[in-house]
């Protein structure tokens, strides 16, 4: 069944409502219409759900340098340096400028009160409402959004596919998905803020939307993706028999968490000087080994020693949920094993958020501007989203002057995707999603070999690409977990070295020549790689 399709105008296009995306729309309704796409609500995103906070040198004890010293030693040499200097910069800027527009974060009897986090030599992570800084960042930008006349919301809308000529970017084709309407809508600038594909995994801290649609599509349109092998676990989600994971905020390490086994031995001593704040992928291979070890299927995170108004306050939100659970983290500890966190690769931006296609840019966790490296500063991320959100509008005001009419022929093509899929086909997407899943969990996850890598790639090319109608939306949504899921393995194959987040137990060290990034383009119909030097 083929739809007519509506034309919707606008000045500016985001793609995504996290933090990357509210901070876009909002700052880019100064110089135009906006409108937003978002496939669920406005507040559903990876930035809604960030516990820990966000990382400024605002205190009088801190500075930028020191920020920018911890970014470049996290990153294990992979980091774009200029790129670290504007984010740590720039990024005190934009926090200041929340706080002036009535953002609270959380204070102590002194002031703002700093929080500590792995890899960080100082306390300088703000939070808000306790352990729910990325939900009370979302809420803030979510209302001035809706106080804003120029800026339009498209909720429970899917992305189709970009309207690109391999060469310039002219907007998207979305779906209403109550309504079933098609909608080109043309833009002068188009912003991909659609987050990252931690989702793609089976155990994920990522809601299962987060499967990286936003970089597979770019990859279609002619963009090029890099580091997707750099795939960061988070050391502690929650992990019972019976229960669904959840992230446990790095923030109780930080106010002193202990991470015992199952014979209640405090065990990072054995891995790090740093202890429980070491960067992430150091806690989250020692939890692996630990695990492996013992044939335990998780370790444990202990509170118990906080005074309980501590934990209740401060952890509010991690303490009810692990109480439905049945854990009470004042009494006893909290069962935890490492999962897929965050995507450091993603679409290649230079840092201005530009992509290679015209009037196509990208931020946030969708984005790759080599601000993270090998892997990422804990409380980064909601930090890169302010700085480059800016960016890329600042770039697309100037650029977006040169803005070409939509080619017809687009418009043409867009008219043959169909919204309604058989039950053979939503069955089928519905069971492989599962085991593309279940494959990039088992076989791509914390610790990675060639022989797991191999397997996963077979796995993944069983799901045949000739079967698919390429103007079917449920076929086209599968096709690209089929990509993320491909991009992630193979790159980890390639890579012959572990690196930050990415762990090779056949090469288990860091090698110089690997000084490089992989890079991906799809040439003549085919995803090809490329190395390119650091």
């Amino acid at each position: 069944m083929r739809h007519e399709i509506e034309e919707l105008k606008t000045d500016f296009l985001i793609i995504g409502s996290g933090l990357s995306g509210l901070y876009s729309a909002l700052y880019a309704s100064n110089f135009g219409s906006v409108t937003i796409v978002t496939k669920s609500s406005i507040q559903e995103s990876n930035s809604y759900w960030a516990q820990g906070g966000i990382a400024a040198a605002i205190d009088n004890y801190d500075s930028v340098d020191f920020h920018y010293d911890d970014t470049i030693s996290v990153g294990c040499g992979l980091n774009n340096q200029i790129g670290v200097n504007i984010m740590v910069n720039e990024g005190l800027e934009r926090v200041l400028e929340l706080i002036e527009q009535g953002m609270e974060f959380d204070e102590g009897e002194s002031g703002l009160d700093f929080g500590l986090e792995g890899g960080h030599s100082r306390r300088r992570i703000l939070h808000a409402l306790g352990n729910e800084t990325g939900k009370a960042m979302v809420d803030l930008l979510s209302k001035e959004i809706k106080k804003t006349k120029n800026i339009k919301v498209l909720e429970n809308t899917y992305v189709i596919d970009l309207l690109s000529n391999l060469k310039s970017c002219f907007g998207c084709l979305v779906c209403d998905d109550k309504e079933k309407r098609k909608i080109a809508v043309h833009s002068k600038a188009t912003v991909l803020a659609t987050g990252g594909g931690c989702g793609i995994y089976y155990k994920s801290t990522n809601p299962s939307g987060t499967s990286g649609e936003g970089i597979a599509m770019a990859i279609n349109a002619g963009a090029v993706v890099t580091d997707m092998e750099f795939v960061q676990f988070h050391p502690t989600a929650f992990s019972q028999n019976g229960s669904q994971s959840f992230l446990i905020s790095e923030a109780l390490r930080g106010e002193g968490g202990r991470l015992v086994n199952h014979s209640k031995k405090r065990f990072m001593e054995d891995y790090s000087d740093q202890m429980e704040l070491a960067p992430r992928h150091v806690v989250a291979r020692a939890i692996f080994n630990e695990m492996r070890a013992n044939g335990e299927k998780n370790v444990f995170l202990s509170v118990k020693h906080l005074k309980p108004s501590t934990i209740k306050t401060r952890f509010k939100n991690i303490y009810e949920l692990c109480m439905r659970e049945g854990v009470d983290i004042t009494k006893e500890a909290i069962p935890v094993s490492p999962a897929a966190h965050y995507m450091i690769g993603g679409i290649k931006t230079d840092l201005f958020a530009r992509t290679n296609i015209e009037n196509l840019y990208a931020c946030g966790e969708v984005a790759c501007s080599g601000v993270h490296g090998a892997n990422r500063l804990a409380s980064n991320s909601l930090l890169e989203c302010l700085v480059f959100a800016k960016r890329s509008i600042d770039s697309a005001v100037e650029l977006s002057r040169k803005f070409k009419k939509v080619p017809s022929l687009l418009i043409k093509k867009s008219i043959k995707y169909s919204l309604v899929s058989s039950d053979k086909k939503v069955e089928r997407y519905l069971n492989s999603r599962i085991a593309l899943s279940q494959t990039v969990n088992n076989y791509a996850g914390v610790l990675r070999n060639k022989k797991n890598l191999l397997l996963a790639l077979n796995e993944i090319s069983s799901i045949k690409k000739n079967t698919f109608d390429a103007f079917d939306l449920i076929d086209t949504r599968l096709l690209n977990l089929k990509t993320i899921s491909y991009l992630i393995t193979k790159s980890a194959l390639l890579r012959e070295e572990s690196r930050g987040a990415h762990m090779r137990e056949d090469f288990s060290s860091e090698s110089d020549k690997w000084l490089k990034h992989i890079d991906w383009k799809i040439v003549n119909r085919t995803l090809r790689f490329a190395y390119v030097k650091h």
